[in-house]
């Protein structure tokens, strides 16, 4: 048996242009339910700032199929629902333009009242982009801050695994109703996230991912989160729509950079150009997060593990050639060949010895870079 609020939460998730603001403000003038709505004078319809759409599906006879999907959807997935005066509802997204009027919870709500760092970037990062992405996800989870990201392929993946490999929590926003996961193959991932943080969306069940939901994500990504980490992102990028949002939100925006050479930097190097901060370290994001309690994050800089013994590190003249050659940008074989004057062969060889000592990595195109 199913709550009357339950039911009515459902309803007002399923009107189009009923915001937070609009919502609310109909309960302070006694609409309290879609049929309060449905009854209510055209002028104060007007008076609410309710458009077309929202008068239209009240006008309209509303099947009943769609109401019996979401409740049993939210039963067997067992699904939360939160509207905006209730007291778990994240107070910073509340203070956004069109927050939603319900949010639909897959895991514990009480995460999203902690704060919230977005880590962002492409979902086809080098190597040592998303290495970095696990890196600062890591050290932000461990120190107390609730990772949060898109549950997407890329670096929005490497945040959230770290964050749980910290014991830290995370939360994922996602782009489709609850019932669904996409991409199909986080499915394992968000059932992890919801275990250990939180899974959450605008969308009723049976949403699917459609391309215009996905701005809409980002906006929530970035007013659930006090600041915005980007890691990677190419010059057209939808992390960088997401650090839009954060900015006309009033939110940080923190940029990595990278080389000049690769096009994945391209989006960071335009915040950066834009005003964002730049981040080299932990630190660098943790010293602007001025309007937090940090009392409880020890701020400790992200810094390399510790350097081995020099017997262990020295290498021979061969593999010091190399690794001056390589950059930390990714380097293709022929132009390391070319650089080093050394025989394919020999390098080749050498470049296997030091991915074997963690000392180069290659990407998805077989170039490599020094790490």
């Amino acid at each position: 048996m199913h709550s009357l609020n339950l039911i009515e939460l459902c309803q007002w998730a399923r009107l189009p242009g009923v915001h937070a603001r609009r919502w609310l403000a109909a309960r302070d003038a006694g609409v309290h339910s879609v049929d309060d709505a449905r009854r209510a004078s055209p002028s104060l319809w007007r008076s609410l700032g309710w458009p077309a759409a929202t008068q239209k599906a009240l006008l309209a006879d509303a099947p009943s199929a769609p109401l019996d999907e979401d409740l049993a959807a939210i039963e067997r997935h067992g699904l939360q629902l939160i509207a905006a005066d209730d007291p778990r509802y994240p107070a910073l997204l509340l203070t956004i333009d069109h927050a939603p009027a319900v949010l639909f919870v897959r895991g514990d709500p009480a995460v999203l009242a902690a704060p919230q760092l977005a880590v962002i970037g492409s979902r086809h990062p080098t190597a040592l982009g998303e290495r970095t992405a696990r890196d600062f996800a890591f050290h932000f989870a461990s120190l107390g801050l609730v990772v949060t990201s898109g549950l997407a392929l890329g670096i929005d993946a490497a945040g959230h695994r770290a964050a749980l490999l910290a014991g830290g929590k995370t939360v994922a926003v996602c782009a489709c109703g609850l019932d669904r996961i996409y991409p199909d193959r986080h499915v394992q991932l968000a059932a992890d996230i919801a275990a250990a943080g939180a899974l959450v969306s605008e969308f009723p069940p049976g949403t699917p991912p459609l391309a215009a939901h996905f701005p809409r994500r980002n906006r929530l990504i970035s007013g659930l989160s006090v600041g915005v980490l980007v890691v990677e992102a190419a010059a057209r990028s939808g992390s960088l729509v997401t650090a839009r949002y954060a900015a006309e939100q009033g939110r940080e925006v923190f940029a990595i950079p990278g080389s000049i050479h690769s096009p994945l930097s391209r989006g960071c190097h335009q915040l950066l150009r834009q005003g964002a901060t730049l981040v080299e370290c932990a630190d660098d994001v943790l010293s602007e997060l001025k309007n937090i309690d940090l009392n409880h994050i020890v701020v400790n800089d992200l810094t390399p593990s510790d350097p081995p013994c020099e017997a262990a590190r020295q290498l021979d003249n061969p593999s010091e050639i190399l690794l001056d050659a390589l950059g930390f940008e990714p380097t293709s074989l022929d132009a390391l060949i070319a650089s080093t004057g050394l025989s394919s062969t020999s390098v080749a060889s050498l470049l296997l010895t030091l991915e074997l000592q963690g000392r180069a990595a290659s990407d998805a195109r077989g170039r490599y870079f020094r790490l």
